[in-house]
Formats: C-alpha cells, structure tokens, sequence
C-alpha cells in the first residue's frame, strides 16, 4: 500500500504526488491513500475551502490496457446552512469508478467517448495524473442540501432569529401582493 499524505506547507508544490507511475506496476489491485487537506483545495480552485478535510482511498485495478480506478471518498466538510446560515459539518461518503484505457489517439477518443466514466490516455504514456478528479469527486460527496438537523423533539436546530426575520419577511411579501395594483388582473393571465 502506498501512503499520499499532503500537509498543509507546499501542497501542490510538488504535482508528483498526485503521479501514478503505472508501467512498472505489476497487473493486479494496487492502494493509494490521499489526505486532502484546505490548501490542495485552494491551490487547485482558487477557492477558499477551509473546511474541508477529506480522505480519499483510491484501488487501482491494472490490466492489459486499462485500468480501473475506483475512488472511495471520506472526510468532512464545514458549509453554511441553506435556511439560516448557521455553519454545520456534514460527512462525506461517495464511490466513483473510472476506466482509464490505452489508446494510440487519446484526443479523439476522449472527444468521441459519451461516458464521463471513461478517459483515454496514450500508450506511451507512463504516469497517469489524478490530481483533478480527486478534486472533483471530493466536490461531488459535499451534499447539495445543508439544513441544520432537529433536536430529539424535532425542532430545527436553525437559528430562531434567523428564522423569525424570514417569517416577517414572508408575511411582508404576502401584506404587499395582496394590496398590489395587479391583483384583479391574475384572472387573465391564461386567456
């Protein structure tokens, strides 16, 4: 097994890291651990993610012309709710799959392959670079929705002054459609 950890001082400085010298492998199911931390997050997006911390073990599956890379997702990460803005830490867990396979035009295959699933390299390739899908993948396991969780009564967790000021602005937008100068005309919008 082969350990990949990144510490936060010059994380992407050295790309090797993220090189998997796959010609002098052996074929046959080969382990990869990477611990990801803010800095490669910000160093390959430009974004500020501080709070995320994710660990990614990867099963690389060579065989005579391809490869199968299996990505297994952890960590966490830190987001703001949707409803209140609290921040929240919510898990992550994901598998992706990709076939990696040997090509003598890896450009036109690419272009012509419909399945994200699979990617092209060129036979006289010797490293294969994985630094941008476990960005991705790791983006893909942060949950869509983030919504502070209920307390064991199953009252929201979000912030109560949060929430009332929504409330008074949703009764203020009601107050003001209905003394709108539009209102009678509502019965013609389908004629």
């Amino acid at each position: 097994m082969y350990i990949c950890t990144l510490f936060k001082k010059n994380a992407m400085g050295n790309m090797r890291t993220f090189e998997i010298a796959f010609v002098g492998l052996k074929p046959g199911v080969h382990q990869y651990d990477y611990e990801l931390d803010a800095q490669f997050f910000k160093e390959k997006a430009g974004e500020n993610n501080e709070g995320i911390v994710a660990n990614v073990k990867l099963s690389l599956d060579k065989n005579n012309g391809f490869m199968l890379l299996k990505f297994m997702v952890g960590g966490n990460a830190e987001v703001n709710c949707d409803r209140c803005g609290n921040q929240l830490k919510v898990d992550l867990w994901d598998e992706f799959n990709m076939v990696v396979k040997l090509t003598e035009d890896p450009q036109k295959a690419n272009e012509e392959e419909e399945d994200a699933d699979i990617f092209y390299i060129a036979k006289s390739e010797s490293h294969i670079e994985i630094s941008d899908w476990l960005y991705e993948f790791v983006m893909l396991s942060i949950p869509m929705q983030h919504v502070c969780a209920n307390d064991k009564d199953g009252h929201s967790l979000c912030n109560e002054e949060v929430l009332k000021k929504l409330k008074a602005m949703q009764v203020n937008r009601d107050e003001q459609q209905e003394n709108s100068i539009w209102k009678g005309l509502e019965k013609f919008k389908n004629n």
